[in-house]
Order: C-alpha cells, then sequence, then structure tokens
C-alpha cells in the first residue's frame, strides 16, 4: 500500500514540477539544474543531505548501474536519497531536479520507468529482486553552482541519468540509460503502454526498409552484449554494420529519426549540443546494426554508432509475465568518454 500511495503521489507531483519547470524556461540548463540541485538539498534534514552528497571527484560519480542493488536482506545498497524515504516537498524538489536534466517527453519516460516497478512487483508475485517504484535515488556530487565542477544523478532499476557541470554548463549527460520491463504493458489496467516505443520500432522499420544486400551489411549473426555499467566509457570497439553513406533517402531519414529518438529525451539545449556533434561529423559516419528477430517477441539488438555517439539497444529477456522479448534496455553514451572524461 505504501508504493501504491507513493506511486501515486509521484505521478502527481510530477504534473506540479511541470508548472514549475515552466517558469525556468528561459535560464540556461547549467543554471536551471544549479538552481533545481540547491533547493533539493536545501530540503533535506543533516542525515539526508549526508546520504544524498558526496566529493565531486568520489569514485561513486562514476559507478553507476542499472540493476536492481540490494543486499541478502532486501535492503538498498544504492547511493543516495530515495524517493521513498522523502516527503512531499523533498520528493517534489527530487523530481523538478529530474525535470532540469530531461525534456517533456524524457521526464513522462523516466517517471514512466519508475511507475512500471508496480506493475512487474504484481507480474512477480513478490519472487525476485524487490520492485519499488520509491526506489529511485538522487546524489550530488561536489556543490552546485554556476562556476565550479559538480554533478548530479538520478538512478535505480533500469533509469541511470548521470550529468556533470562545469563552469554552469553541462559538459556530460553521459550514460544516459533508459529500460522498460514491461516494453509493452499486456494485461491490466495499463495495458497497451509502451514506454520506449519509438526506440524499438524505428529500429525495425529501419532494417526492414533494407534491400537484401543491405541487411547482409547490417545484420549480425550474434546479439550485441549487454550494456556495460560501472565504466566511464562505452567498450563497443570500431563501429559495424551498415554506414550512413550506403543507404537512400528514405533509410537515411529512418537512421536520423532513430537517433531523434534518443535524443529527444535530452533537455532542448543538451539535445542540440549532442546533435550539433552528430551533424558535424557526419550522417554518412553512423553505423547501423540489428541482430535478431525484427518481429516483435523475437529477441532482438542492435547499434547505432557515430563518431562521437553510441547507441546500445536490447530486446532479449522475457518480461515478469513470461512473455518473450518484452525487456528493454536502451543507453546513449559518448564515444570520447562519460562523465565528462575523456578516453584516448
Amino acid at each position: 500500500m505504501r508504493a501504491h500511495r507513493l506511486l501515486l503521489a509521484l505521478l502527481a507531483v510530477g504534473s506540479l514540477v511541470g508548472v514549475a519547470y515552466v517558469n525556468q524556461a528561459t535560464e540556461p540548463t547549467g543554471v536551471k539544474m544549479a538552481h533545481a540541485a540547491e533547493r533539493f538539498l536545501g530540503t533535506l534534514g543533516p542525515e539526508q543531505k549526508a546520504k544524498a552528497t558526496f566529493a565531486f571527484d568520489d569514485k561513486e560519480r562514476t559507478d553507476w548501474d542499472f540493476v536492481p542493488l540490494q543486499d541478502k536482506d532486501k535492503k538498498p545498497t544504492r547511493k543516495g536519497v530515495k524517493l521513498e524515504d522523502m516527503s512531499n516537498e523533498q520528493r517534489e524538489a527530487a523530481l523538478a531536479l529530474l525535470r532540469t536534466g530531461t525534456s517533456g517527453d524524457g521526464y513522462t519516460k523516466a517517471t514512466t520507468i519508475m511507475s512500471l516497478e508496480a506493475i512487474l512487483r504484481e507480474l512477480e508475485e513478490g519472487k525476485g529482486p524487490v520492485r519499488n517504484p520509491g526506489w529511485y535515488f538522487f546524489t550530488v556530487f561536489g556543490t552546485p553552482s554556476k562556476t565550479g565542477k559538480w554533478g548530479w544523478r538520478v538512478e535505480g532499476h533500469h533509469l541511470s541519468l548521470n550529468f556533470t557541470l562545469d563552469g554552469g554548463k553541462v559538459v556530460s549527460s553521459t550514460p544516459a540509460f533508459f529500460g522498460a520491463n514491461p516494453a509493452t504493458v499486456m494485461e491490466g489496467k495499463r495495458e497497451g503502454l509502451c514506454t520506449l516505443a519509438s526506440a524499438e520500432d524505428l529500429a525495425r522499420e529501419l532494417f526492414l526498409a533494407l534491400s537484401e544486400d543491405d541487411k547482409k551489411a547490417a545484420g549480425l549473426d550474434k546479439q550485441f552484449p549487454e550494456v556495460q555499467s560501472h565504466s566511464t566509457a562505452p567498450r563497443v570497439g570500431k563501429p559495424i554494420g551498415l554506414a550512413g553513406e550506403k543507404m537512400n533517402e528514405k533509410q537515411r531519414n529512418l537512421l536520423a529519426k532513430l537517433i531523434d529518438a534518443y535524443a529527444e529525451r535530452m533537455p532542448p539545449e543538451v539535445q542540440e549540443a549532442e546533435m550539433k556533434q552528430v551533424r558535424d561529423a557526419g550522417l554518412d559516419k553512423v553505423y547501423f546494426a540489428f541482430a535478431g528477430g525484427a518481429e516483435p517477441g523475437k529477441p532482438h539488438t542492435y547499434r547505432v554508432q557515430g563518431p562521437t555517439f553510441v547507441i546500445e539497444f536490447l530486446n532479449v529477456q522475457a518480461d515478469g509475465a513470461k512473455h518473450p522479448a518484452n525487456h528493454i534496455h536502451s543507453c546513449w553514451r559518448s564515444i570520447k568518454g562519460d562523465f565528462g572524461l575523456a578516453t584516448n
């Protein structure tokens, strides 16, 4: 019952946050984040604040993950302050911070992912890890400001958003992980809900639009491996598959739409900066590779990789009700390195 009440409060607060956000629309994203983080920390008591804050250079900042983290007694082991332990005021401030790190669509996706934990708990009937919409943790690294370096994170099952700021600007917004289980809700009051539909549908459409020869170039015999967490850079190697320069106009348009489906989760200013890098490097140099079946219910993975970014997607696991290939992992990462940490 407590988790159910929290879920209702989460959805209600989300609408209020949207109204508050409009009033800050003219501020740069980095300034919005600093103000929201200061407000969030200001609502916390001493014990909560101690849990929520780390030094900027603490190793915890890059120790990210997207799976349930709990001990043998089923107590959470993630760092930060979780929604479940917040008052209404604190929860509103936390979600206002989340709102600065997403677009309107991205915010809806993030909070929907949180809400899926309640559905998953019912499907699994208490078996397996704890499923709780309140187990999403907020953490701040360093001191929020318009001048120095600092960062923040919101993380829980199937969601990990990480931001690094310097001089009032967002210098890194990766890794940005969104997942969904179930990918499509198959029964119940929310039947038909598809949290990350565009990320799946556009990739299928692009693969099916390829010629037989192009499918041979883009298609792989082996599924891509799981997204690597606890790392500061994607370990994906050189791009493989079919390059944009080998695609016709329709295929290139679908490739661009697929990239946009991920970029559109980001706040507008961050989205524009990321997409400028994509455009400057050239769509010709972006590769698309697909493995598995293109029909619903068939396990499949894909990768979209350019000189500056990589998109990793997997739908190979069954959902909580054992429907095959109904469990999505998707992530946008920087080829140069996440968390503002450039790699050689």
